[in-house]
Parts: C-alpha cells; sequence; structure tokens
C-alpha cells in the first residue's frame, strides 16, 4: 500500500506530466527506463511545490517512503527520491547503510549511482568516518559494479579531505577491468582529485598502468588548464 505522504507527490507529478517530452528522455536513457516527461527544474519546482504544502515527512518514514519512490515506474520518482534524501541528510545514518546499497544496485544506471556515490553515501561516511571501513570494505571486492563504482567515486567531493591512499589503493584493484562505467569512474575520480593535488595525480598515472579511457578522463581538467594558460 503506498505511503499517504506519497499520493499527492504521485497526483501532482502525473497532472503535469507530458507524453512528448519523455519520448527524448526515454531515448536518453536507452529505453531503459520510463519517464513522466518532467525535466529537472520543472520537477524540482513541483517537488519544491509540494513540500511547501506538506512539508518533510517523519525521519522515521524516510526509508519507507525512498523504497516506495524507487519502485514506481516513472524515474523521475527515483530522483526526488535522491532530492528528499538531501533534505533530510541529517536523519539519514549509518541505520541506512542497506538502504543505501538497496538504491544502489536496484534500478541501477549511472544517473542514479552517481548521485547517491558522490551525494548520500559519500555524505553518510562524512557525518559517520566510523562507517566507512563497514561501507567501502564490503563493496570494494563486490561482483555488482555499481557498487565497486560506488567506492571509487564516494569521494567526488571531498577535496582536500580526500584520502589519496584509499582512492589510489581502490584505482589499483580494478586496475584491467574491462567495464566501460568502472574505467570512467577511475578517471573521473582522478580528474576531480587533479584539482585538488595535480602532482600526486600525474605521479600516479605516470606509474600506473590505467585504461586509456581512465588516462584520458584523469588528465583532462589538467591538460584543458594548461591549454587555456598558454592560449591566454
Amino acid at each position: 500500500m503506498m505511503n499517504e505522504y506519497l499520493r499527492p507527490l504521485t497526483t501532482l507529478f502525473e497532472e503535469n506530466a507530458d507524453a512528448e517530452a519523455a519520448v527524448p528522455m526515454v531515448k536518453y536513457m536507452r529505453d531503459k527506463f520510463t519517464y513522466l516527461g518532467l525535466k529537472s527544474p520543472q520537477r524540482r519546482a513541483l517537488f519544491k511545490q509540494f513540500l511547501s504544502e506538506h512539508g518533510l515527512p517523519p525521519g522515521e518514514d524516510l526509508e519507507d517512503i525512498v523504497r516506495q519512490m524507487w519502485q514506481l515506474a516513472p524515474r523521475e520518482y527515483q530522483y526526488t527520491a535522491m532530492d528528499l534524501m538531501d533534505r533530510m541528510a541529517r536523519q539519514v545514518g549509518p541505520q541506512h547503510i542497506p538502504l543505501l546499497e538497496y538504491l544502489l544496485v536496484t534500478k541501477s544506471w549511472w544517473d542514479t549511482v552517481d548521485s547517491l556515490a558522490a551525494h548520500q553515501v559519500g555524505g553518510l561516511i562524512a557525518r559517520y568516518p566510523q562507517t566507512r571501513d563497514e561501507i567501502i570494505g564490503k563493496w570494494r571486492t563486490s561482483e555488482d559494479l555499481w557498487l565497486r563504482r560506488t567506492t571509487l567515486i564516494f569521494q567526488l567531493l571531498y577535496k582536500d579531505q580526500t584520502d589519496e591512499a584509499l582512492l589510489f589503493a581502490l584505482i589499483n584493484e580494478n586496475l584491467g577491468s574491462k567495464e566501460f562505467f568502472i574505467n570512467k569512474a577511475i578517471g573521473w575520480a582522478l580528474r576531480q582529485y587533479s584539482k585538488t593535488d595535480a602532482a600526486a595525480v600525474i605521479d600516479f598515472v605516470e606509474r600506473t598502468p590505467l585504461q586509456p579511457l581512465s588516462e584520458r578522463e584523469a588528465l583532462k581538467w589538467l591538460e584543458n588548464r594548461k591549454k587555456k594558460a598558454e592560449d591566454g
């Protein structure tokens, strides 16, 4: 049975659905998901309107609501579930680790996994550092590529708080992977960290047999910065 909190939200979203706008959205996501046709600005505006009328749910209901949103077919509900978790971040704690794992391995694709990794997982570990070994220790050896991708990119927003040794160790564990999403994540994580410690990333790239995709992605920001400096 649907949580009563969600009924007015689903009504609001469905009343504003645009079947024509949904077509390119479905195509962009390779026909993996259905869409109501709510583009991000409109969806966020509607959610803001909903919150102004109904407020946030009780913290004890958060997991049930998020799980139900994850089961609804239109992809907009998964995006909104993550927005809800962002707004209630202080109430997302170690007890929600099983929930986060469920979200990462269910209806998995880069659009949800990347946001969950950087915001929900990264945020949880930042707030509760003692959970890091439990989470990363389990996921780093998982056969699920999305959990491994999460371990590679959960520090994307950490900047100078990045655990460099852990980042490099996780990358080394995934060397030789043929998975596009793993190799892309390696490059993305290194590119992001290069904005904090360029020398460390350059040194790591030079001494590590990365896949070409990972290496290109890792050095992209540094090369663009160098080109702008030369052109300027």
